[in-house]
């Protein structure tokens, strides 16, 4: 897929892409006709009809079966109600890995201390808010978004703050309006942050039980321990796309869980010869063995025409045109991470390549984390880069760095 899709012409990309949907949607096609049948009479409140069709997809392992289940056990929709089957199905929906689930029902004990402590928290918010004219409908609606945080706006990528990024070698100075500076950074040491963050726009607007997405990246290099402290770079990359499911079948059989495909840009945010951007078109499968986690994706870069002479001769700085024309030799047409859960501590690798026998590039990043100590969302975070790519601005220069700090969300793919 990866050395294939370079040789795609763009007009051919969206013709691939719609075959690869018709395929995903023969996946779903006997998992979700029971499914689907359940939910309405679960909406038209024909609980007791709809209660054995849910259970049983629920059984199944969909997970928005056993998310729904559960809501049937909480407030006894069609079935007596049962507060510790409740929780089972509310654990078991929450996620399909094993180290989270606990799948015997005796460990699962009725979490009264969680739920009252939930409940304390709604209280304070409900009364720090009380002074709210709460008579119309549409003022409860968004209040209610409010105290229970439902902004529908998730973690994306890892989420970190690296106060110590140690590097082999100083950085270049780039500057917008000189080509191939000789100046560097005083300092081998600076510090590395990153927000990742995205928002489901739709769910099943086509039919295939499909998310489509909106995601947004921001990393940022920071100069801090030099003087005046400069932001030595910042990529930006908004993306766009839609994330299909494999069936349950399907799954069980290949493990593959989903396939993943849109487009994504990513820049600097600057001009003359600092800038850097490009457009991709991508193509991900996400796969999972127990606690082992793999996705592969592969990418067509969307072409650009060229600056010019004047560019490049010192002219016109600012003309329009491709920003970097060689970045497919250092960063390749895709990539494959990996992930593995022992214990509490997760470990991550990536690997990138531009599948050249002359003048092969590439880049390996190696990462892990661990909680720290009692905390939820908060981890110890260490990560060690070697190659080419680790930021547009030097996206072309051969980086080896490692550097630590704290993650505050990690993810599984």
């Amino acid at each position: 897929m990866i050395i294939s899709i370079r040789h795609l012409k763009l007009s051919h990309i969206s013709s691939f892409f719609f075959l690869l949907l018709l395929l995903c949607s023969s996946l779903y096609a006997n998992d979700m006709t029971n499914y689907t049948k359940g939910l309405e009479l679960y909406k038209q409140k024909s609980y007791e009809k709809a209660f054995p069709i849910i259970k049983s997809e629920a059984l199944k392992g969909n997970k928005e079966a056993q998310y729904l289940l559960a809501s049937f056990y909480e407030n006894a929709l069609g079935v007596q109600k049962n507060i510790q089957e409740s929780l089972y199905w509310y654990k078991k929906a929450s996620s399909s890995y094993s180290y989270i689930i606990k799948e015997d029902k005796e460990e699962i004990t009725s979490s009264s201390e969680d739920i009252s402590n939930s409940e304390q928290t709604q209280k304070s918010l409900q009364f720090l808010y009380s002074k709210i004219d709460l008579r119309s409908q549409n003022v409860k609606e968004e209040l209610d978004k409010i105290v229970n945080k439902d902004f529908g706006i998730m973690p994306y990528h890892a989420n970190y703050i690296l106060p110590i990024s140690y590097s082999t070698k100083k950085y270049n100075k780039h500057y917008s309006n000189v080509q191939n500076p000789n100046e560097t950074y005083d300092s081998n040491v600076e510090s590395e942050f990153q927000l990742s963050i995205q928002k489901n726009l739709s769910y099943n607007l086509f039919g295939f039980n499909e998310y489509i997405t909106l995601a947004y990246t921001q990393h940022v290099w920071w100069q801090l321990y030099t003087d005046s402290a400069p932001f030595r770079e910042t990529n930006y990359t908004p993306e766009i796309f839609v994330t299909v499911p494999t069936s349950y079948e399907f799954d069980k059989l290949s493990n593959l869980k989903a396939l993943r495909f849109g487009y994504r840009h990513q820049s600097n945010g600057q001009g003359g010869y600092r800038s850097r951007s490009w457009d991709r078109l991508f193509l991900a499968s996400f796969w999972q063995w127990d606690n082992l986690f793999l996705k592969l994706e592969g990418w067509y870069r969307i072409p650009e025409s060229n600056k010019g002479e004047e560019f490049y001769d010192g002219s016109n700085i600012n003309a329009k045109g491709d920003d970097n024309p060689n970045i497919e030799d250092y960063l390749g047409y895709g990539d494959i991470h990996i992930k593995y859960l022992y214990g509490s501590h997760q470990f991550g690798l990536m690997l990138r390549n531009n599948l050249k026998f002359d003048n092969n590039r590439g880049a390996v990043e190696l990462d892990w984390s661990a909680p720290l100590g009692d905390t939820k969302n908060t981890y110890w975070y260490l990560k060690a880069f070697n190659g080419y790519g680790e930021s547009l601005i030097d996206y072309d220069k051969n980086t080896t760095k490692i550097s630590f700090g704290f993650s505050f969300f990690r993810s599984l793919f």
